[in-house]
């Protein structure tokens, strides 16, 4: 395994286990009754991901590249399923430490208002006092946090709506640059339709899921629903997110396929 491919495995990596662990903003802001830090929190979150897709996404199509002429001999295709199975751990490492995040999150939010800088909490945890803080909140995801049945506030098509989702915004970059590499005479073409597959999944998202959050995070803080039901239905959106990324295997050769399909097309 060169440098190259094991820059882009950490990537992933990082990218989705950052995404699974924003659901533990959401589980701390309904926890400490403070919605608007938690959604600041999220923000950082998706910042730092967005961030490292950015470096992600042109070690890919590099990678396609010297392949293309001959720099590196390998298998592009193993290759990039190596690059989902390192997302799909990411995103199972970040459902693991969902209980822990959440409470480092509930002592970051805490530890804001008398310092009303995001920031220099931020710098806080990194410093001995906030590595015990770490320490402490260590914590395992219990049964409970699960239960027996899907909630009854979350319905199957809520599930697979936001399973799709995520599969489709793990493969999407990827699909489209390995589609450069099946037909490289519109390889620039094929890696703009990305914005397409990523475009339709973010639709998918804001329509459906994160409304859907968004009213159940309301409930809970108006007493409609309680604080454990509310973590068993993020539970269960978070193992949909994680059979999204599994998916994102089945669907990466027929979505590149389908891209060069339509890069040839327009």
């Amino acid at each position: 395994m060169d440098t190259n491919l094991t820059a882009v495995l950490c990537l992933a990596f990082v990218i989705n286990l950052i995404g699974a662990l924003a659901y533990a903003a959401r589980i701390a802001g309904v926890r400490t009754g403070r919605i608007a830090m938690s959604f600041a929190l999220f923000n950082v979150l998706l910042l730092v991901s967005r961030l490292s897709n950015g470096f992600l996404a042109p070690l890919v199509a590099k990678r396609v590249e010297n392949s293309l002429t001959g720099r590196i001999a390998t298998n592009l295709e193993s290759d990039f399923r190596l690059i989902l199975l390192s997302a799909f751990i990411g995103v199972l490492a970040g459902l693991v430490m969902v209980p822990t995040a959440q409470r480092v999150f509930v002592r970051a939010i805490e530890a804001v208002q008398p310092r009303q800088s995001l920031a220099k909490t931020l710098l806080r945890g990194v410093s001995p006092g906030g590595l015990r803080i770490l320490r402490t909140s260590l914590s395992m995801p219990a049964r409970a946090s699960v239960g027996k049945e899907k909630p009854r506030e979350l319905t199957w098509g809520i599930l697979a709506a936001n399973g799709v989702a995520q599969a489709l915004l793990v493969v999407g970059v990827f699909a489209a640059i390995y589609a450069g590499y099946l037909n490289p005479e519109y390889r620039v073409t094929a890696s703009q339709l990305s914005a397409v597959v990523n475009g339709f999944a973010t639709i998918l998202l804001f329509l459906f899921i994160d409304p859907h959050l968004s009213v159940l995070t309301d409930d809970v803080v108006d007493g409609k629903q309680s604080e454990p039901s509310f973590r068993r239905a993020v539970a269960w959106i978070s193992l949909s997110r994680l059979g999204g990324t599994l998916l994102a295997q089945a669907l990466f050769l027929p979505a590149a396929i389908a891209i060069v399909w339509v890069a040839d097309l327009i």
